[in-house]
């Protein structure tokens, strides 16, 4: 009688051993970051902050954090804390970094501050938009390397900027009506000026676009009134005709 409860006891163990084994220890280092950009200009000055807490709770003693960025004219500052007290600080001025830590240290968080400004464009692309690296940061034990981020930007000119406002505006416009040949095909033409870095010429064809959506937005818009128009019109001669055979068969009847 006993094996019974007995084996629901097994089997109850078991499966808490099979869902511990497929979720895994749960790590205890944690990242946080301050003043990444969604986007920023070329040139433009970046400084971001990334703070990485309990580095070594469920975690090796000593592990390499490293450290990569597109961002030009670099500066890193990591520095390693203990309740708030700097225990080391180093400087790195490359666009990439290995920074060796080690629970002897006796540090419980460590920040990276990253200085640097927005690089140039390579190759303009409208979709998706021209993107940089602004930070990854990744844990290296021996030959094991984990991501703890990888963060990137949109990054642009203030012509290139301009152009694809135009074309945004444009393709909104066109939304708008539901589609329309012509400018779309106009807007193409923007799309691909864009790309070819003729930024000037790529605004006055999406303006193009726009204008033409707008023009037959407002078309519709006339066509719709006019119908709207006609079908009153003719439900007002309806009505006129149906009251004018009415009294019609009245004065029949009166007559007879």
């Amino acid at each position: 009688m006993s094996s019974i409860p007995c084996s629901r006891a097994t089997i109850a163990l078991l499966f808490v051993a099979v869902l511990v084994a497929a979720v895994g220890p749960a790590s205890a280092l944690s990242l946080s970051s301050e003043g990444v950009p969604e986007s920023s200009q070329v040139g433009e000055e970046i400084q971001v902050t990334y703070t990485i807490d309990d580095p070594f709770t469920d975690a090796p003693n000593e592990w390499t954090l490293q450290g990569e960025t597109e961002l030009e004219d670099v500066r890193w500052t990591v520095t390693v804390l203990r309740a708030g007290t700097q225990v080391s600080q180093e400087t790195y001025t490359e666009q990439s970094f290995n920074h060796s830590l080690d629970v002897d240290d006796n540090g419980d968080e460590v920040v990276v501050n990253l200085d640097g400004t927005t690089p140039a464009i390579e190759n303009y692309t409208y979709s998706p938009e021209e993107t940089y690296r602004v930070t990854s940061l990744d844990q290296r034990t021996g030959g094991n390397v984990e991501e703890l981020t990888n963060d990137s930007a949109h990054h642009y000119t203030g012509d290139s900027q301009e152009a694809r406002n135009a074309i945004e505006d444009a393709e909104t416009a066109i939304d708008e009506i539901g589609g329309h040949d012509e400018a779309e095909t106009t807007l193409n033409r923007a799309i691909t000026l864009y790309e070819a870095e003729r930024f000037s010429d790529a605004v006055e064809a999406a303006e193009d676009a726009q204008e033409k959506a707008e023009n037959a937005q407002q078309s519709q818009q006339t066509l719709t009134m006019a119908l709207m128009g006609g079908g009153v019109l003719l439900v007002l001669a309806l009505i006129g005709g149906g009251v004018y055979y009415w009294k019609s068969q009245q004065e029949t009847v009166s007559r007879l």
